[in-house]
């Protein structure tokens, strides 16, 4: 009687290979995306006088509109009012307007000019209005009033 001959199965090490190089991959990505989200160094270049100053500024009857442009586009609007209520001029001013999804994660950052500098100072004690508008909004934006938060600040002469 002829002794059994074992088969032994051959398994193609191309596939097993491309499947351990996917796994990895993988797992780095889960790694990279689960780890902690880091915020960009404050790159406003606002100076310590400009940083204590903040609080002589006060955003006031701040409310959001939207309207539709002249080529029928959604166009949201940031209107409201700011005022110094401190003792020095102020050439401009730059706020930040971060919008929200739905999840609660930042969605869009925007900074804009809210006093101009090719216009007329911010004189202490005086208040004015601006207008913020915004036509590029994500779609995953949780249409609530977006964060306001003052950028930058440059004195007067």
């Amino acid at each position: 009687m002829a002794a059994p001959t074992s088969t032994r199965r051959r398994f193609p090490l191309i596939p097993i290979a491309i499947c351990f190089v996917v796994a990895i991959g993988l797992v780095i990505a889960l790694l990279y995306l689960s780890g902690p989200v880091t915020k960009p160094a404050d790159s406003s270049g606002a100076s310590p006088e400009a940083r204590a100053y903040v609080g002589n500024l006060a955003l006031s009857e701040v409310k959001m509109q939207a309207a539709e442009n002249f080529m029928q586009q959604r166009v949201v609007e940031i209107l409201g009012k700011i005022t110094n209520n401190g003792s020095r001029s102020l050439q401009s001013v730059d706020v930040y307007c971060l919008f929200y999804g739905v999840d609660g994660r930042e969605l869009y950052r925007e900074r804009l000019p809210i006093v101009r500098s090719k216009g007329a100072a911010l004189s202490p004690h005086e208040t004015r209005s601006f207008r913020l508008p915004f036509d590029n909004l994500p779609d995953g934006w949780n249409q609530a009033m977006p964060k306001l938060v003052i950028a930058q600040i440059t004195f007067a002469g």
